[in-house]
């Protein structure tokens, strides 16, 4: 693919062309990418610190997918997240609700909690708000003009794979990612064993940012399905949906 994937820690794939599709997903050291070719093969991975930095890399990329809120509202929940608890019932969990942007703006989880509480009625977690950073980071780049990124949810998106069950298996235990790892092979996604730097990054990730990659393709095909259909409208203007 020539220039398109020569910042790529692994060599792309032989006979590659077209435009890329990419799949993002965070993790412990920033973001995580897996690089699709236009035929729906694995095409590169690569890891960075920031994800203007990992976006920066992909100029050419048709489409990217971030494992990633993306648009906010001024009040009440997402339909978004309601939706997908639906898709990947009974592992409810898997799911982070959405509050408003006004909650996303607080400076520390305290603060966030008690906003969260005042325009919805219902407390914030921890462990969503541990999503604060990097989803203030991700909404910075879409907002900021790059709209090719659209946010999908790895376990909605290999629900949908394996014909609308979810996984029953963790993705951190060995058979969830066995299975995950299949899954994607039957979608013509084989992930080599050497990544390079990107084979750093904890297995689960690497495979949320692969199945990210599979729903960017449909994106880029015109396939893709949205929670809700059609999307919300977010309160920038841009769409607020999971996309599969």
């Amino acid at each position: 693919m020539g220039s398109r994937l020569e910042a790529f820690h692994t060599p792309p794939a032989p006979g590659c062309a077209g435009s890329p599709v990419v799949g993002v997903d965070a993790c412990r050291t920033g973001w995580v990418a897996v690089a699709l070719c236009e035929e729906g093969r694995f095409a590169g991975a690569d890891t960075a610190g920031g994800l203007s930095e990992l976006l920066g890399r992909f100029p050419d990329a048709a489409v990217v997918a971030v494992d990633m809120p993306l648009g906010m509202l001024t009040a009440g929940w997402r339909e978004a997240e309601a939706l997908a608890v639906a898709m990947v019932a009974p592992h409810r969990s898997r799911v982070f609700p959405v509050p408003p942007r006004e909650v996303w703006e607080a400076d520390d989880y305290d603060d966030a909690n008690l906003r969260c509480r005042a325009r919805t009625g219902q407390g914030l977690s921890r462990q969503t708000w541990g999503l604060a950073a990097k989803l203030r980071e991700a909404n910075a780049c879409r907002d900021g003009g790059d709209h090719r990124l659209n946010e999908v949810h790895p376990e909605v998106s290999f629900a949908a794979v394996n014909r609308g069950r979810p996984v029953a298996w963790s993705k951190k235990s060995w058979n969830g990612q066995a299975v995950r790892r299949r899954l994607l092979e039957d979608q013509g996604i084989v992930l080599p064993d050497d990544l390079g730097p990107a084979g750093r990054v904890p297995p689960d990730d690497v495979l949320d940012a692969a199945v990210a990659a599979w729903s960017a393709r449909r994106i880029a095909l015109g396939a893709a399905r949205s929670l809700p259909d059609p999307p919300q409208e977010a309160d920038t203007g841009l769409r607020a949906a999971i996309w599969y």
